[in-house]
């Protein structure tokens, strides 16, 4: 495409690069964009999808990531999202293997290097969309468009749209898809080399790689499958030269010469294309028996649009989110890390004034759709058609048309969708300079366009490097979305700024009324602060709105216990468990119900008021069960047991718990309060000493210490730990009882030898 070169000439008049040089200028510009995020932390979705996912912890059996959704969950339950990527945890279990624990700085990194490879192979990907397929007598392809190349992968390299991909760790499904997805779309081009003896074999061979590629690539997202499809329209209208306009023409005047087309008598080509068809259909039922249950069940919070009903706001409104998606490709900058609950309000009529920009989408694309097919240019309808099929083929999974998804407009799914988006643009601009004498200014747009983009690219890796960062800029591009008031609260809690977080999460619900979560966490802060009403009326809406939503109904049999109604309390708690069976908390604090407080050391128990010393323990023991690092549970137990004069079965709970916690110094503590009570003072002064050594400002450590050596006797050493105790807390009432009778005690001894 050397006439499509000569038109970038002047505009980009630098000397051709080779192809390596070239590669390596896009590599380096792709990755000094998004540097800025190597040493961020886990944002936003991250905590779900690698923190909390036990399948990247080696306790966890490798074969486990088939049968698990991306998140950790079993794909044949009704609560899975039945995204299928075990190819991407996999790479995510590597990493945590390789640096030790949850470092984000080598998550970060390979996302990083992973977009450099990308845009480095991009030089390739554009060097056929441009220049085409031809090769040298040794089979090399030869690089017929170097300029075009270098400025479309350029364009690619730098597009802020990417940054969720790349600054977020859970992007890396996208890029891991881009990377296979590239690797089939060239390898199916490697099919049509010139072979004069193997070349049935080679083509068939490099088909059947392709498609095994866009398998890998659907492991890594589901979007991978597309790639079929694009190989697919490659073949039939590049390689086939099937020409739309010509076929057309024929039909209408009834040409005899259409039963003729050589594209039907090509065995080769229909071969191919039933290879292809039958792959695809393949892969998706195997994908579909994986699923389990069937499709994923979204909410009306997800995706507005898709629960509307009528057909026809259905239509408009997925349009509308098309043409959004089509201004962040041309526009990238308002992003925001999530556009569902409010922030892009329904159009319920023809007469809304953003229906202009359904209008000038379907202009844009009808025209550039009908250049593509019917231009009499066979190098314009090439590009242009492979343009249109990047842009849209990948983009389909997400469109709404085959089935639901779970968002109004992702930033993530446009980084395959991006490709096409800089092939039309790169040919824009060569168009341009073909048919205007202001070569310097279309020079300077272009420069413009590519340091703007990378300025941008750095700034907003800068605010996915933390998540308050990250929220606070989704203010100002969705101030509507519910759901960045809720996480700007959230970050704000997790801080211990809950009078700020407080508003934030009020101002979520008075946005989203049935917004059950952050109802649940902001009558969590009021219950922090005592205003139990109003917390239990948050609590009781949000289960009312949400009947199955096991979180809330044990925060609410929390303040129904702090309130004092315990049967209310109890009955919460055995409606959050069967919702959630394995609910170890849930579990404790059914065990926990109390007349007066909260800690475990000073608490009498309901269950043990109404002589249901088992209830508790059991109750306990399924939270130790479930979660065998549930400190407070064991130590419940414990004092539990120890209360009610249970000590050996109180001695054994306690041995198990530091078998499994073994440097928990509350379960030291408790422990040696109960071998102390055995007369096992050696012992018990040992496991006191270590907590206290763990943890020395612990006034009652001191204090049951001190206890211990004055039953033992060793009243000089009890003397000592009782004023450390009350240095430490001058208002322990038992402390200086002890300490008195202790003092009385030494003063009589002193008397009795005098």
């Amino acid at each position: 495409m050397a006439e499509l070169d000569a038109d970038l000439d002047r505009i980009l008049p630098s000397p051709v690069l080779p192809p390596f040089w070239a590669k390596l200028v896009v590599g380096l510009v792709a990755i000094v964009c998004f540097a800025r995020s190597y040493d961020g932390d886990f944002v936003f979705d991250d905590s779900e999808a690698i923190v909390n996912n036990k399948d990247l912890q080696a306790e966890t059996p490798l074969g486990d990531l088939w049968h698990h959704d991306f998140w950790g969950s079993r794909l044949s339950s009704n609560t899975s999202h039945k995204s299928y990527r075990p190819l991407t945890v996999l790479t995510f279990r590597i990493n945590y293997y390789l640096s030790g624990g949850f470092y984000p700085m080598g998550f970060h990194m390979v996302n990083i290097l992973l977009h450099g490879g990308i845009s480095v192979l991009m030089v390739d990907v554009f060097s056929v969309l441009f220049g085409g397929l031809q090769y040298t007598s040794k089979g090399r392809r030869l690089h017929l468009a170097p300029r075009a190349s270098l400025l479309a992968a350029l364009l690619f390299a730098v597009h802020p749209v990417h940054t969720e991909c790349v600054a977020g760790v859970v992007g890396r499904a996208d890029l891991l898809c881009a990377l296979f997805f590239l690797l089939s779309f060239l390898g199916y081009c490697k099919a049509f080399r010139e072979s004069t003896k193997e070349g049935t074999h080679s083509s068939t061979f490099w088909v059947l790689l392709s498609i095994f590629l866009g398998a890998v690539a659907m492991l890594c997202k589901e979007q991978g499958i597309t790639v079929l499809g694009l190989n697919a329209v490659f073949d039939i209208l590049v390689i086939g030269k099937f020409n739309v306009l010509e076929i057309v023409q024929k039909v209408l005047h009834k040409d005899k010469s259409l039963e003729n087309l050589g594209m039907l008598r090509n065995g080769g080509l229909l071969f191919r294309m039933t290879l292809l068809t039958s792959s695809g259909a393949g892969m998706l039922y195997v994908r579909w028996r994986i699923m389990g249950t069937g499709p994923p069940a979204f909410t009306e919070v997800d995706n507005p649009a898709s629960f509307a009903d009528s057909v026809l706001v259905r239509a408009i409104n997925y349009n509308y989110y098309y043409s959004l998606n089509a201004w962040l490709l041309l526009c990238p900058w308002w992003l925001c890390f999530d556009w569902s609950m409010g922030c892009i309000p329904l159009i319920k009529s023809v007469s809304d004034w953003r229906v202009i920009a359904l209008a000038a989408l379907w202009f844009c694309l009808i025209g550039l759709i009908c250049q593509a097919l019917c231009s009499e240019d066979g190098h314009k309808r090439r590009i242009l058609t492979l343009g249109l099929g990047f842009l849209v083929i990948p983009f389909l999974p997400a469109s709404n048309l085959f089935f639901r998804v779970g968002f109004v407009v992702a930033e993530r799914v446009l980084y395959l969708p991006s490709v096409g988006y800089c092939v039309l643009l790169t040919f824009g601009f060569a168009a341009l300079s073909k048919h205007t004498k202001k070569k310097k200014l279309i020079a300077a747009v272009v420069l413009g366009i590519v340091l703007i983009n990378m300025l941008r690219c750095v700034v907003r890796s800068g605010q996915w490097r933390s998540e308050e960062q990250l929220f606070r800029s989704a203010l100002s591009v969705c101030p509507l979305n519910a759901k960045v008031h809720y996480n700007i609260g959230k970050n704000l809690a997790d801080k211990g700024n809950q009078t700020a977080a407080i508003r934030y999460y009020r101002e979520a619900v008075r946005l989203n009324p049935k917004y059950v979560h952050a109802m649940n966490n902001l009558g969590n802060i009021l219950k922090e602060r005592n205003e139990l009403q109003e917390a239990e009326e948050l609590l009781s809406l949000a289960v009312q709105i949400q009947p199955d939503f096991a979180a809330a109904w044990m925060n609410l049999g929390i303040v129904q216990n702090s309130l004092k109604r315990f049967e209310a309390a109890e009955q919460s708690y055995r409606t959050a468990i069967k919702h959630r069976r394995k609910y170890p908390d849930c579990y404790y604090n059914l065990g926990r119900l109390t007349q007066a407080g909260r800690d475990p050391e000073t608490t009498l128990h309901k269950y043990a008021d109404l002589n249901r010393h088992v209830d508790a323990l059991n109750a306990w023991r399924n939270a130790t069960v479930l979660k065998p690092e549930h400190s407070l549970a064991w130590n419940n137990m414990i004092i539990l047991l120890d209360n009610t004069g249970n000590l050996a079965q109180a001695e054994a709970v306690g041995r198990e718990a530091l078998g499994l916690i073994p440097n928990d110094h509350s379960l030291m503590f408790s422990l040696a309060n109960v071998l102390g009570k055995s007369q096992k003072y050696k012992e018990s002064e040992a496991l006191f000493l270590k907590a206290i050594k763990a943890n020395p400002n612990a006034a009652s450590y001191h204090g049951n210490l001190a206890v211990l050596y004055h039953r033992w006797g060793h009243l000089d050493l009890a003397k000592k730990h009782y004023e450390i105790s009350l240095q430490l807390d001058p208002t322990a009432s038992g402390t200086k009882e002890n300490y008195g009778l202790l003092r009385r005690k030494l003063e009589q001894m002193q008397k009795k030898d005098v």
